[in-house]
C-alpha cells in the first residue's frame, strides 16, 4: 500500500535535473523514470535551465553543485526567485567544509553525494515532497563536523577568513560585511590565535586544510 502512494506521489510531479555530465543526466533520467515520474527534463548549464523556467514549472530540481557557468548559490537564487515552492536536491561529490557549509547557509532542500544517490532518490524525493529535509547520512556527518568547526571560528570570523583569502584589505572587508576596521582587525587576530599561525600563508593553508575556504578562493 505504501509503494503505491508513493508511486502516485511521484506520478504526478515534474522534475528538472541540471548536471554538466551527459551520463549522470541519462542515469537520473532513466531513473526516474523506472519510479514513475513521468515529467523528467534535463540541463547541462544553469542558464539553460533558467531560461526554461520562463516557460515552465517543475516540482523538484535536482541541482549539481559544480556547473560550469553559474555558481551554485547563485543558480539556486534564480530558481527561488522564478519558482519559490519548488523544492532543490542538492546533487555532489563534495564533501569540503566550505561546499557543507554553503549548502547550510542556503538551506536547500535536500542534499546527496554522487556516489549513493540513485539509491536514495526516491526516499529523497518522498520527503522534499512530504515538506520535510532529505540529508543523506554522509551530509548529515559533514554537518556534524561543520559544526564542531564553527565552535573554533564563529560564523562571522569565517567570513572574514574568506575575504582575507581573496585578497580584500582591512577596509574592503569593513565596508563588505558592514563592521568597522577596528571590528576586523579584532576578528583577524582572533582568528591567527585560534588558528595558531603566525602569517597569511600558514593562515591560507591552515583555512583550506580545515575546510573553511576552497582552494578557488585563495586563487
Amino acid at each position: 500500500m505504501e509503494q503505491n502512494i508513493h508511486t502516485y506521489l511521484l506520478d504526478g510531479i515534474s522534475v528538472a535535473v541540471v548536471d554538466d555530465h551527459e551520463v549522470v543526466l541519462e542515469g537520473y533520467h532513466s531513473y526516474l523514470h523506472r519510479l514513475g515520474v513521468a515529467c523528467v527534463e534535463t540541463f547541462t548549464s544553469a542558464n539553460a535551465l533558467l531560461h526554461r523556467l520562463q516557460a515552465c514549472a517543475f516540482d523538484v530540481f535536482i541541482v549539481d553543485v559544480e556547473l560550469p557557468d553559474l555558481d551554485v548559490s547563485s543558480l539556486i537564487n534564480g530558481i527561488r526567485k522564478q519558482q519559490p515552492e519548488a523544492k532543490i536536491l542538492i546533487s555532489t561529490i563534495h564533501d569540503e567544509m566550505w561546499v557543507v557549509s554553503r549548502l547550510v547557509e542556503e538551506k536547500v532542500d535536500g542534499v546527496m553525494y554522487k556516489t549513493n544517490q540513485l539509491e536514495q532518490l526516491q526516499e529523497a524525493l518522498i520527503a522534499v515532497l512530504n515538506g520535510q529535509q532529505y540529508y543523506c547520512r554522509k551530509f548529515r556527518r559533514s554537518m556534524d563536523r561543520l559544526q564542531l568547526q564553527n565552535e573554533v571560528l564563529t560564523k562571522r570570523e569565517i567570513e572574514v577568513v574568506r575575504a582575507i583569502a581573496r585578497g580584500l584589505s582591512t577596509k574592503e572587508i569593513a565596508r563588505q560585511l558592514f563592521i568597522s576596521e577596528n571590528t576586523v582587525e579584532t576578528h583577524r587576530q582572533n582568528i591567527f590565535e585560534k588558528l595558531d599561525v603566525r602569517n597569511m600563508a600558514g593562515l591560507i593553508i591552515k583555512a583550506i586544510a580545515a575546510g573553511y575556504i576552497s582552494v578557488e578562493d585563495a586563487t
